[in-house]
């Protein structure tokens, strides 16, 4: 298909079916792409690698779980095609005196570039994630920068990298 012979409104109804089907595929959940991208592809690369926990989509709605191992163990999945996360709410201000408490063990980071294709991912767990989170007071909330220092200390579960 030649995208640059469509019309403006030809690529809008395109765009538009892409999304429905990708939702009727169950591949996205939300208008939010990349983000159900990239639960999407955390939970199937877990699922189709021995050795890795098998992952199941929290539900809808669920504060800072995406999927469940079936062991239990809560993980929450972040995608981004750029130097951040997005942010995780419902945790202590920068400025709290309380311990933070802990809602989920684990920490997927799906990194893809600008077209879409999967570049890492990585796992953290939650006290690797209490030291490498980053305060953003416009949002208010916390996020994670993708940088030396979380690709050192990450689990790399996925690199295109060879």
């Amino acid at each position: 298909m030649d995208l640059n012979n469509s019309s403006d409104e030809g690529l809008i109804v395109l765009y538009s079916n892409i999304i429905k089907e990708l939702k009727k595929r169950n591949i996205i959940r939300t208008k939010n792409i990349i983000g159900d991208l990239g639960e999407y592809f955390a939970i199937k690369y877990y699922n189709e690698n021995p050795g890795l926990p098998k992952l199941q989509a929290a539900p809808a709605g669920t504060q800072n779980v995406d999927a469940i191992s079936r062991k239990g163990e809560r993980y929450s999945i972040k995608s981004t095609s750029s130097k951040l996360t997005g942010i995780f709410y419902g945790l202590n201000d920068t400025d709290s005196t309380e311990e933070e408490k802990q809602k989920f063990e684990y920490v997927i980071i799906v990194i893809f570039n600008i077209d879409f294709e999967l570049e890492k991912i990585i796992e953290i767990n939650w006290e690797q994630f209490l030291r490498l989170k980053k305060w953003h007071k416009t949002m208010r909330g916390w996020n994670i920068s993708i940088n030396k220092k979380l690709i050192e200390d990450g689990n790399i579960i996925y690199s295109n990298k060879h």
